[in-house]
């Protein structure tokens, strides 16, 4: 309960942050309009959210003809997780990794890449399969997916906002709608509203991943499938790019953008290596290991020279 109640704050603060950026370009009459856009954005994002994410990471639906064995092990875990069978998206992407979306368990998706069908052995496929099989029976799906919606929209408008003050549209006072900040002040949330975005994304995602990785543990009966794809996931991703938007990095199992020194303090994702402590109880001795490190090795130097590394 204090999870939903949190999350209900957070996507709040999402509308909350809309109604604000209405008042920007409108004042009063600015702010309703907003609200109104944000209760409608909602309403789309609950029934249409998973189809919008699809699209952006060009995901394609993929039938048990077209890849039986991955079939089989979702299946599996549907099983052990007494949850319906979710369908299944292939992501033409060379980075391993994949999410899952849906607004509930009877309408999910589990999304994977090719790269993680051709890096991973069958153990870690199934840890980050019953990973995201975790956040449909956690329910973190539809929230996911409305916070990648509603991120993007908070985008649009700041891009918005920012050449609006450029082309002179900020100059109006607070009756006539601009807020009584001018062009400064638009320019200013234009830089505000999405690192806004981005924290409220991060509050969403962080708690969810720990909590998914022990409740996916459990349904994959062991932890260490899901602890090796993680330090895979976690050298790799360093290796091979991925084109994903920021709206949408949360919902990976590892983010798909690239983040060092301050940029990683503020990561959707918790630390890779505090993830895997507490699948394992011990931290790695080296992280992120290069391609071939640890457990694993020949089939990771087999796929990286297959991938041309």
């Amino acid at each position: 309960m204090g999870n939903w109640f949190k999350t209900t704050l957070l996507l709040g603060a999402l509308t909350a942050l809309i109604v604000w950026i209405g008042h920007f370009f409108g004042g009063r009459q600015g702010m309703i309009l907003a609200f109104v856009l944000a209760i409608g954005m909602n309403f789309f994002s609950y029934w249409f959210s998973d189809k919008i994410v699809l699209r952006m990471v060009r995901a394609q639906e993929i039938t048990p003809q077209d890849s039986p064995q991955l079939y089989d092990m979702v299946r599996q875990i549907a099983e052990r997780a007494q949850l319906p069978m979710p369908r299944i998206y292939v992501i033409p992407e060379k980075a391993p990794n994949a999410f899952a979306t849906g607004r509930n368990p009877e309408h999910a998706v589990v999304a994977v890449t090719e790269g993680l069908m051709e890096l991973m052995n069958r153990d870690e496929i199934m840890g980050v399969l019953s990973h995201e099989m975790a956040h449909v029976k956690n329910r973190d799906i539809l929230i996911g997916s409305i916070a990648a919606t509603m991120a993007g929209a908070i985008m649009i408008l700041a891009n918005m906002a920012r050449w609006a003050a450029i082309f002179g549209g900020g100059s109006r006072d607070d009756e006539g709608g601009g807020g009584g900040f001018g062009a400064l002040g638009m320019i200013v949330m234009s830089i505000l509203a999405p690192i806004a975005a981005m924290l409220i994304q991060m509050a969403i995602s962080r708690s969810r991943e720990y909590h998914a990785d022990a409740t996916g543990a459990s349904f994959a009966g062991q932890p260490d499938g899901l602890a090796r794809a993680l330090e895979k996931l976690g050298a790799y991703s360093r290796r091979i790019p991925m084109q994903a938007s920021p709206n949408t990095a949360h919902m990976f199992i590892v983010s798909p953008l690239s983040a060092g020194g301050i940029a990683h303090l503020f990561s959707t994702h918790p630390p890779l290596e505090e993830r895997i402590a507490r699948l394992t109880g011990r931290k790695p001795a080296s992280f992120p290991p290069e391609p071939g490190e640890g457990r694993g090795k020949r089939e990771a130097e087999a796929a990286w020279r297959k991938l041309g590394g």
